[in-house]
């Protein structure tokens, strides 16, 4: 009795799980047809349709009792129908290369997909959980290299090459430091001398310099490309050389006869493995 009641409730489970699962997609499809709204990751939606008849599948198992051969041949059409899910999920991407990252903390989520053949790739926002939103294209065609690093809980830097094997860094941020009191530029609001201990930044009305390893790198203010309200990349060459990014416990100031506070970090634009370089303000 007890066996057959635990039967019952799993089987009811698994039904509104099923249900639920169909509803997101039927969600998504319609969403997408009017929003354009997608997944984070493409393969979500196979993997969904794969859950919803699974979980279909096992709650008729657990609440009908059915003779042993239609069963075997409900198994077979499940079985079949995962596989063919599971193959369209391959092609995809093949297709389709996604790129997906979550924050330290898993508040957000960077969602990048690229097109395989012809290299070009999407930034998505999300909104919906797992649903978002195409925000904008990377301007270089890339090679289907990427490289995610969080500098901070609300700053991704995406650094990628491109066909022609530059390397190229975008950053995607998702907060502020002025209290969401309005727009500012990252440059003039690091004016001054900032120290770390593998190197130096210098921002003044000439552009930002870099010190690193004895070597001193100057970039005008033309050579400065700014990323939301948090971070910016220098550039040289048309390529993505150092990235500075303001940490979370820096402070914008309202006043300008008051120096922020706070932390800055410089990450090098390479495909290797390279840690964040911590700066504290020395002016």
């Amino acid at each position: 009795m007890k066996q057959n009641k635990s039967r019952k409730i799993c089987g009811w489970v698994l039904f509104l799980l099923s249900i639920g699962f169909f509803c997101l997609q039927m969600v998504h499809l319609f969403v997408h047809s009017r929003f354009q709204v997608e997944y984070i990751d493409n393969r979500i939606f196979y993997v969904v349709n794969i859950l919803c008849v699974l979980c279909a599948g096992l709650a008729i198992h657990f609440l009908l009792v059915i003779a042993k051969k239609p069963k075997l041949m409900g198994a077979g059409v499940l079985l079949l129908f995962t596989f063919f899910n599971v193959g369209l999920l391959l092609y995809s991407n093949q297709q389709i290369k996604n790129i997906v990252s979550f924050s330290p903390g898993l508040k957000h989520v960077l969602s990048v997909k690229e097109t395989t053949e012809t290299g070009e790739a999407i930034v998505y926002r999300t909104y919906f959980g797992i649903l978002a939103l195409p925000k904008e294209k990377l301007p270089y065609s890339t090679t289907q290299e990427f490289k995610v690093d969080w500098l901070a809980k609300d700053i991704a830097a995406v650094t990628y090459k491109a066909k022609d094997y530059s390397i190229h860094q975008y950053i995607s941020t998702y907060g502020d430091r002025g209290g969401g009191s309005g727009y500012y530029y990252v440059g003039p609001s690091i004016y001054g001398h900032w120290k770390g201990d593998q190197g130096e930044v210098i921002s003044n009305k000439e552009g930002i310099s870099i010190i690193s390893n004895g070597k001193i790198e100057k970039f005008d203010w033309d050579h400065v490309v700014q990323f939301g309200t948090l971070a910016v990349v220098l550039t040289a060459n048309d390529q993505a050389v150092w990235t500075i990014s303001l940490n979370e416990n820096f402070e914008v100031h309202s006043a300008a006869t008051i120096p922020p506070t706070g932390e800055i970090s410089l990450y090098k634009a390479t495909m290797e493995k390279t840690e964040p370089i911590k700066l504290y303000n020395h002016s």
